[in-house]
């Protein structure tokens, strides 16, 4: 006789094990099914190991940085806040803080203590955890969920909760089973495509800077159907791209344009913010303080030497040379640059370096207020898995997080 729960979980990460740990408070029976040998392989992963669990945003600012999808899910934000997000960790033992005023890490800075706290509070309450044992299938009996069929048997359960995340970085479990398990069932996926991901350019000077960090810098597509799409933030050029935070944020739209253009032309405001006429008087006033400047020279009070002699070679202009020096025509092109670098999108390296998925279930097809299917009833989607994607800073783990606790009370 197959065993029986009250509840299947399939994906032991962020948001499965927190519908795991709500459902058990409740007095569900709680199985956990994980395909790889441990749990919460890529929230251990997560912010390079510090885990940024959530920010300090109000939840309406929070769902507008998800774009127009980011209103399905003010019901799980209503229920699981930041200020809930922290609070249940410090239950568990684990504080946190916002050391930028911003993000919030545990105290520890280590994924390590959040998964550590997980683990232990569904041990605590009985919940049975699987590792290593991949869903097959979901079964279904006259339109309602009746288990899963794994290679090491068969588990019997109204309820079954798909928490398998997105495809980005395979190696850490995400392949994207839970899409083709719900299609199975008649769910359908929108798109896939990386995101929260470093980006290769068509321009090779670039590979010349890598030395240095560029704050506050903005980048927007210049395609005119896409000009409203920008980003800012740290930018880190690198041997084929670009990289840092603003790249992370900013790949979400990108990926998407890639599959429609060959080449994504986008801009760089490299200076923090300047328009045109504010850096023509700041130029004007460097020279004034000192006569002596090269154009070299001059721009680095602006950029770093390794930026500053790459817009030099772009502009043609002699790094050696006094401004004033130069032909109006290479003066106005350099300020061109400062103003707005133009870089050219090719590529970049796929889910394999992929952070999260932009796409998912169609959140037309789950009920926002439970997160359980319109389509099987007993069948229950969190996390990455929806049609749901924010930038780095949080969001998706706060997503995560809120989404696990509205299943796991949907059950």
């Amino acid at each position: 006789m197959p065993a029986s729960y009250d509840l299947i979980i399939i994906g032991a990460g962020a948001s499965g094990m927190m519908a795991a740990i709500v459902a058990a408070r409740g007095g569900q029976r709680v199985l956990v099914l994980e395909k790889l040998s441990r749990c919460g392989a890529k929230l251990q992963a997560t912010c390079g190991g510090r885990c940024n669990l959530t920010n300090r945003l109000d939840n309406k600012t929070l769902m507008e940085r998800f774009g127009k999808q980011g209103r399905f899910m003010e019901r799980a934000l209503e229920r699981f806040d930041a200020e809930a997000l922290t609070q249940f960790f410090r239950e568990l033992g684990v504080e946190t803080h916002a050391p930028d005023g911003f993000h919030v890490f545990p105290v520890s800075h280590k994924s390590e203590t959040i998964l550590r706290a997980m683990e232990e509070e569904m041990a605590r309450l009985g919940v049975t955890v699987h590792t290593g044992e991949s869903v097959a299938k979901i079964l279904v009996g006259d339109t309602a969920v009746a288990g899963v069929q794994t290679a090491g048997g068969t588990y019997l359960s109204r309820r079954v909760l798909i928490a398998t995340g997105g495809r980005g970085y395979p190696q850490l479990g995400s392949e994207g089973d839970g899409y083709g398990l719900a299609e199975a069932l008649g769910h359908t996926t929108a798109p896939l495509y990386p995101a929260m991901m470093p980006l290769r350019t068509a321009e090779t000077w670039v590979a010349d800077c890598r030395a240095d960090t560029l704050p506050r810098v903005t980048l927007r597509v210049d395609l005119k159907k896409h000009r409203r799409l920008h980003a800012t933030g740290d930018l880190i050029f690198t041997k084929n791209g670009i990289r840092g935070p603003v790249v992370l944020d900013f790949s979400r739209e990108i990926t998407p344009l890639l599959s429609r253009y060959e080449t994504v032309p986008i801009l760089a405001q490299l200076t923090g913010g300047k328009n045109e006429e504010e850096i023509r008087r700041h130029l004007k006033e460097a020279r004034e303080t000192n006569p002596q400047h090269t154009t070299l020279s001059l721009l680095m009070t602006l950029l770093p030497e390794s930026v500053s002699r790459a817009l030099c070679g772009l502009a043609g202009a002699d790094p050696s040379l006094a401004f004033g020096k130069l032909s109006g025509r290479v003066r106005d092109h350099l300020i061109r640059l400062l103003v707005a670098t133009p870089l050219s999108i090719i590529g970049h390296d796929g889910f394999a370096k992929a952070m999260i998925t932009r796409g998912g279930i169609h959140l037309k097809e789950v009920d926002p207020k439970t997160l359980e299917s319109k389509k099987i009833k007993g069948l229950y989607f969190a996390g990455e898995v929806l049609d749901l994607d924010g930038p780095c800073g949080g969001y998706n783990l706060q997503w995560a997080f809120a989404s696990g606790v509205l299943a796991g009370e949907g059950v």
